[in-house]
């Protein structure tokens, strides 16, 4: 019964719900939107305001996944040069793809927004979009897709979410294996209060600095 009833709100209910929540969000933090996009732009003027990465969706679907630049540019080029350097630091990024101490972060205006998360904030196009959900599995590469092992095709029969349950979980403090089991708890868990509660923990969580 669970199940069935997480079904009928993931098909009904989560879509219009995410629309009325990111057009609400997206009127209140419009201000923000331009004071972070002249902030980095005076940060690093070379560089976009936005940052684009292919992320797998829906149905095995590939979309462009927006955040606000926090990193310097051509960050995806130094990447490839310091884990060639660095093989602790491509241990790391094998194991958890990402780096909890990158050196390619904006001195100061990256960290802030990171720490802040409001490097997600672009994501509301998304959820517009129909890309992703205010609340879901965190969207994933095409190479963390063997990480989920047999449970890839139920990871990606739901839209990936801004925050979820990993996010409230610990985030950079939790294993990749326990964000596997996470995700699949939320996605034959999840209802609207359920949704609700995480995006209350969400709030706590930024204010809180927890896991970040």
């Amino acid at each position: 019964m669970p199940f069935q009833y997480s079904r009928f709100y993931h098909t009904c209910l989560k879509r219009p719900c995410d629309i009325i929540f990111s057009l609400l969000l997206l009127i209140c933090t419009s201000p923000i939107f331009i004071i972070v996009a002249i902030l980095i732009k005076a940060a690093s003027p070379s560089g976009s305001v936005f940052y684009r990465h292919q992320r797998i969706g829906r149905n095995h679907q590939p979309f462009t996944c927006w955040k606000f630049r926090t990193m310097l540019p051509d960050a995806d080029k130094k990447l490839a040069q310091y884990l060639e350097t660095n093989p602790a630091m491509k241990e790391e990024f094998e194991r958890d793809f990402k780096l909890k101490k990158d050196p390619r972060i904006l001195p100061v205006l990256g960290h802030f927004l990171r720490f802040t998360s409001l490097d997600e904030l672009p994501q509301i196009f998304n959820v517009l979009r129909g890309d992703m959900s205010m609340i879901g599995p965190r969207p994933i590469t095409q190479a963390e897709l063997p990480r989920y092992g047999e449970y890839v095709d139920t990871l990606l029969s739901v839209r990936p979410g801004i925050t979820g349950l990993w996010q409230v979980s610990g985030r950079n403090d939790v294993s990749y294996n326990k964000r596997v089991e996470l995700d699949m708890y939320y996605i034959t868990h999840v209802n609207f209060f359920f949704d609700l509660q995480i995006a209350l923990k969400t709030i706590l969580v930024i204010l809180l600095h927890k896991g970040y």
